[in-house]
């Protein structure tokens, strides 16, 4: 697709609220949001000739937003699991609610590449599974099979 610096502008305007709150969600951190925000939109920016079709644009923003997010919060994980080491037990319980936070990233980051956009367009985006359905051209019944089969396994792995 081609794309000047203006069009490109005016396609992530309508997105931009979304995707932050989508970040926001996945980050639990503001800045950290804002970073993976910025991240994405450079990403997207430099990569916008790969798009074929201009209607995608938001489903392509959300999968690098999500691949950037995963990458951040992998690499997150990896320090905080060397680091706990045989201090769990020490930790107080607010800190255990981050632990919580980080296995449920855990158990989404398991799930495949479309049943992660599903759920985070669902759950941290607000749509609804028409509206997922009509960004990812999937029938929307396909949609609540999926977002419902997703959800079951990050149960599994909660357990």
């Amino acid at each position: 697709m081609r794309c000047d610096a203006k069009t490109f502008a005016q396609m992530y305007e309508e997105v931009y609220v979304d995707l932050y709150r989508f970040a926001l969600c996945m980050m639990r951190d503001q800045h950290e949001a804002e970073d993976v925000v910025s991240e994405a939109v450079v990403a997207a920016y430099e990569n916008i000739g790969k798009l074929r079709n201009a209607d995608a644009f938001k489903n392509w923003m959300f999968t690098i937003l999500s691949n950037i997010c995963k990458k951040r919060l992998k690499k997150a994980a990896r320090e905080v699991h060397s680091s706990e080491e045989d201090t769990y037990s020490q930790i107080p319980s607010e800190e255990k609610d981050i632990g919580l936070a980080v296995d449920v990233r855990k158990a989404f980051f398991l799930l495949e590449e479309d049943e992660q956009t599903i759920i985070g367009l669902s759950v941290f985006g607000g749509y609804n599974s028409q509206e997922i359905g009509e960004a990812l051209k999937m029938n929307p019944n396909t949609v609540r099979s999926k977002r419902s089969r997703a959800l079951q396994k990050m149960e599994c792995v909660l357990r």
